[in-house]
């Protein structure tokens, strides 16, 4: 095994798979930052470029490519609050709090620190857990998938606001993401379901448009009726100084960069959850680190372990869904299931002989999703002052600019005009709840996983009937959804005692 280890980093820094891997680098950077156009959309556009190369090379540059992307979304999201990846949504809410109070480079700074350390943690799962992962992967059935789904969205008592008022109004936000979820097709008896007659509407509401109108638009207004810069006011100091802020905050909170990156790898191996469910896990997780209900409320208003939680989800989930793709066949994602026809185009299948005769294969993997996130990052780094130094440019100036990466990044998503009214129509809802003071997080989440839950509970009843809920790792997960529902609760009421007393 360490042989082999070595070996794979030895075949990834020969010079033409190091170059083909910067050359999937650089696509990656500029994907990242436009948003819309998505690792998994580029991913299948290189994979013609395969067909003469090495599998070693071949690797480097698809996984040079779509590792980096979650990185450098971060980007987009903190410095404009528009999601550079459908999966770097979370981190506009601190990041880009933080990018209008003059933090740009501070939240930054930890935005690609944390991705680097999710990175090297969700590699080296990889390289760790292929002994062990079958039996992990086949304990997950749909009846554990969907309890899965219910503890993350039993996390929007935490992404709520404390006190009664406030969590009522994050559960009310989540039941409307679940209502706009049931949108589409009803999986089971094929019956449209709120699609006022269009075709468009068959599939489902598509995540991007839906994230870029909810989250950017409401930021444009707001841009615009202030008629200042992003930042509102120069960052404190040089932009540099609070990039190595945000490093050391990496490092003050450095268990918990390393859960979330955890929590992201572990998502990642269950197939089918995806990287949009494992930032607003992890994001939910980095509120529980608030040591009381008072402390809680500075998240969504710049707290800057709202950017480490999800930057390092995001990435570390790609090791992770790495894994059940190179042992098993099975792709984690939608990416990993555009990776899964790479394999079979240079005439590898994926399962024990990943594991034996290809090893050193597999190996060079983990080192390309390392290598390439390390270069990537000390790129940011070096251009960080002139990327923060955007949050200072005047509004007239940045908001065409914004508008256009906004409707390009929808149109992308599926080339199709009710892109841009879907784009407009959660724009004018999340605008409404900025009013309104309600939270758009417990949306977004009862958005991603209201699909996830409708899908696994029908398979559960369908294949268990009610037998599923006696289930052990069902009961486990059904435990810690009422805690994750609790805690937030409890600590509202010790802090309303502490105050009276």
């Amino acid at each position: 095994m360490i042989d082999a280890f070595l070996e794979g980093l030895l075949l990834v820094l020969q010079w033409k798979a190091f170059a083909f891997m910067l050359i999937g680098v650089g696509l990656g950077f500029w994907v990242g930052l436009l948003p819309g156009l998505g690792g998994a959309t580029t991913l299948a556009l290189m994979l013609p470029f395969i067909y003469t190369m090495q599998p070693v090379e071949a690797f480097a540059f698809l996984l040079g490519m779509h590792s980096v992307t979650s990185t450098t979304g971060d980007i987009t999201s903190v410095l404009f609050g528009v999601p550079g990846e459908g999966s770097t949504a979370a981190t506009i809410l601190d990041g880009h709090a933080m990018a209008k109070k003059g933090e740009a480079g501070r939240a930054l700074g930890a935005a690609l620190a944390s991705s680097l350390v999710g990175a090297i943690v969700g590699a080296f799962a990889l390289a760790l857990a292929i002994p062990v992962v079958r039996p992990l992967v086949l304990t997950f059935g749909s009846p554990e998938l969907f309890m899965l789904a219910v503890v993350g969205l039993a996390f929007i008592a935490s992404l709520s606001a404390s006190g009664g008022r406030g969590m009522l109004r994050g559960f009310l936000a989540g039941a409307l993401g679940l209502l706009f979820a049931t949108v589409g097709q009803d999986p089971q008896a094929g019956i449209a379901r709120y699609t006022l007659d269009t075709l468009y509407l068959w599939g489902g509401l598509d995540l991007v448009p839906v994230l870029v109108g909810i989250f950017a638009i409401p930021e444009i207004i707001d841009l615009c009726v202030r008629g200042t810069s992003i930042a509102g006011k120069p960052p404190p100091g040089r932009l540099s100084q609070g990039a190595l802020e945000g490093v050391k905050d990496t490092f003050r909170h450095f268990w918990l960069t390393i859960r979330c990156s955890l929590i992201g790898t572990f998502i990642g191996i269950m197939p089918g959850l995806g990287g949009s469910v494992a930032q607003w896990m992890a994001y939910g997780h980095a509120t529980h680190s608030a040591r009381d209900a008072e402390e809680r409320k500075g998240f969504g208003a710049g707290d800057v372990r709202g950017v480490l939680g999800p930057g390092a989800a995001n990435n570390s989930k790609e090791g992770g869904a790495l894994i059940p793709t190179v042992a098993f066949g099975v792709p984690g994602s939608a990416s990993m299931a555009i990776l899964l026809g790479g394999f079979f185009l240079l005439g590898l299948v994926p399962g024990p002989d990943m594991l034996t005769t290809h090893l050193t294969v597999t190996f060079s993997m983990v080192w390309t999703i390392v290598l390439a996130n390390v270069i990537t990052v000390g790129a940011c780094f070096l251009f960080l002052n002139r990327l923060a130094a955007l949050t200072n440019v005047r509004a007239h100036l940045l908001i065409p600019v914004i508008l256009v990466l906004v409707f390009i990044g929808s149109f992308t998503s599926n080339n199709h005009y009710g892109d841009l009214l879907v784009t407009l129509a959660f724009g004018a809802i999340g605008y409404l709840m900025v009013l309104g003071g309600w939270p758009r997080a417990p949306f977004v989440l009862g958005l991603v996983l209201g699909k996830i839950a409708e899908n696994y509970l029908y398979i559960s009843v369908a294949r268990y009937e009610a037998a599923w809920l006696t289930r052990p790792v069902v009961l486990v997960l059904l435990g810690l959804a009422i805690a994750v529902v609790c805690f937030p609760l409890i600590q509202a009421r010790r802090s309303r005692k502490d105050a009276h007393a």
